[in-house]
């Protein structure tokens, strides 16, 4: 198992924030790794709301299918894979001072024998980690220009 923490202090106020976060069919327009979502319930948000995302990291492709497993509005998001990677995942948002928000992206992730199992999870962890740094920055990047903006649609930067 693989455990990854990461972190952005995004120049917004909380609920903008969350509001972008809460938008899964958008989380494509700023996770790299994430490349389509199609969602399996009805619902697209919420505990319970369960959907496939093709990943791609380098020359890995994926499809993680996940279940969102708590929902606390402006406050966490917390998700559970179940597909070929399992494990869990969470965001958490918190008031940073100067109207902000940090965000923090935890995952703890186990990986099947044919990808190395606890040594491709080890070798991955720093790629991970870049990764995620990145897509944090990129979405503080889209809710401080405005892209979340119903005007704006959800096209990937």
């Amino acid at each position: 198992m693989v455990r990854v923490l990461v972190s952005e202090v995004i120049p917004s106020e909380r609920h903008r924030v969350w509001a972008e976060l809460a938008r899964i069919e958008d989380h494509v327009a700023w996770m790299m790794d994430a490349t389509a979502i199609r969602f399996l319930t009805r619902s697209r948000s919420g505990v319970g709301t369960r959907f496939e995302c093709d990943t791609r990291v380098g020359p890995v492709r994926l499809t993680d299918v996940m279940e969102i497993t708590e929902w606390v509005n402006a406050g966490a998001m917390g998700v559970r894979h179940t597909g070929a990677v399992s494990g869990s995942g969470r965001f958490t948002l918190t008031d940073a001072p100067g109207r902000a928000t940090l965000i923090e992206w935890e995952e703890q992730l186990t990986f099947p024998w044919w990808l190395g199992a606890a040594m491709g999870a080890w070798l991955a962890k720093p790629v991970f980690a870049a990764l995620w740094r990145g897509n944090l920055r990129r979405l503080g990047q889209r809710i401080t220009a405005g892209a979340s903006s119903p005007e704006q649609g959800s096209a990937r930067p």
